[in-house]
């Protein structure tokens, strides 16, 4: 089994054959489209250079599925596919309606109106089936947990779920960029679903989150090698879509998981953990979103048009190279997430501690550029 109840060898073998599966199919699709003709155009935002392949989330959604069916095959992980753990059909048919809507997107452009209808009945779906947030815990005037009825639990994950989808299909606009975070931000949540798994003994409601953030480090992992500088294959909105919904579905179905009894009443982060690792696991992409869409309305664009200020361009900009870039936001997404996660893993005064020199080292990495450029000219001087 693992430590302690935790199924650790079994998750581990999910995540080896989402990634092998993955990295097998995507070779596969990357062949028949570039045969076929299908190849993604330059466009005035994008950074790439020559024509490439899209629909990745073809074969990163083969990965995933293989991994799920395998893990219900372990006795070990057996528990989050019983009946009272609807989670894992929820999400399949959920990916299955996102890819769906972004391999007819990639393949001929989709107005925004009627993508962001598909990813809200993929958002629909999933709800209806099973994934949804249930109880909402507020800290504040002593710690109150808010219960939600059917409409407003379907509201609220939809919308959960949408943005996660939009966050993600924000930022992907550097190779590797987005199986990377998406990769990180599983990860962050996989170590947040196996310190419940701990914690409550092998709870049968913590088994889904884990295996699919087991699911989603593993696909991102076998298409990443595809995919990063310089690209064989993009991923599309196929793929960015289908790692903004597990994400989302990972995140809900950890939520509201963890006994509150577990931890002392001082302890605000750890008693806010399903919020803040939720939050945190996305936080780059969701900062860029909600930036690019404050951005656009204010000079009185559409949110969904296109620009070349997102972060990663920022970043550019400040004179990093196309892979520096990756890896800085892969640095600041590290970060923030783990950082998050070891509150409930470490001593809060470690925590913090580990916390303020990540952040210290992120920070000194992201404007070497600048002090490089900066210390240069002082010596031409």
């Amino acid at each position: 089994m693992g430590v302690a109840g935790v199924p650790l060898r079994e998750l581990g073998l999910v995540i080896l054959v989402a990634a092998a599966l993955t990295f097998i199919t995507t070779g596969i699709v990357r062949s028949i489209m570039v045969r076929s003709g299908h190849m993604a155009e330059i466009r005035e935002r994008d950074v790439h250079k020559q024509p490439t392949p899209r629909i990745g989330g073809v074969a990163m959604f083969s990965g995933a599925l293989s991994a799920i069916f395998v893990a219900d095959q372990f006795p070990a992980l057996t528990r989050g596919f019983q009946p009272v753990t609807p989670e894992m059909n929820a999400v399949v048919w959920g990916a299955f309606v996102i890819v769906l809507v972004g391999v007819i997107d990639d393949l001929y452009e989709l107005d925004a109106i009627t993508k962001l209808t598909g990813q809200v009945l993929a958002g629909v779906v999933m709800s209806l089936l099973g994934i949804n947030w249930t109880v909402l815990y507020v800290p504040f005037g002593g710690g109150t947990t808010i219960v939600l009825d059917q409409v407003a639990s379907t509201v609220i994950t939809v919308l959960f779920t949408v943005t996660l989808i939009n966050a993600i299909n924000f930022v992907d606009g550097l190779d590797g960029l987005a199986a990377g975070l998406g990769m990180i931000a599983a990860g962050a949540i996989l170590v947040f679903s196996l310190t419940i798994l701990h914690d409550q003994g092998g709870m049968v409601s913590a088994y889904p989150p884990a295996i699919i953030a087991a699911a989603v480090v593993g696909m991102c992992a076998g298409f990443l090698p595809h995919n990063f500088e310089p690209a064989r294959i993009f991923m599309g909105d196929s793929g960015s879509m289908l790692i903004g919904l597990m994400l989302a579905a990972a995140s809900t179905s950890a939520s509201g998981k963890i006994d509150m009894s577990l931890y002392g009443t001082v302890d605000i982060i750890a008693l806010m953990s399903p919020m803040i690792v939720v939050i945190a696991a996305v936080f780059v992409p969701l900062l860029d979103l909600v930036m690019a869409v404050v951005r656009r309305v204010r000079r009185g664009q559409s949110p969904f048009s296109a620009d070349k200020m997102h972060l990663h361009h920022r970043l550019l900009s400040l004179g990093h190279t196309h892979r520096r870039v990756v890896l800085v936001l892969y640095t600041w997404v590290m970060v923030v997430a783990f950082g998050a996660v070891s509150y409930s893993v470490v001593p809060p005064a470690v925590a913090t501690t580990g916390v303020v020199v990540a952040i210290a080292a992120a920070v000194g990495i992201t404007w070497r550029p600048v002090q490089r450029a900066a210390q240069e000219s002082l010596e031409s001087n």
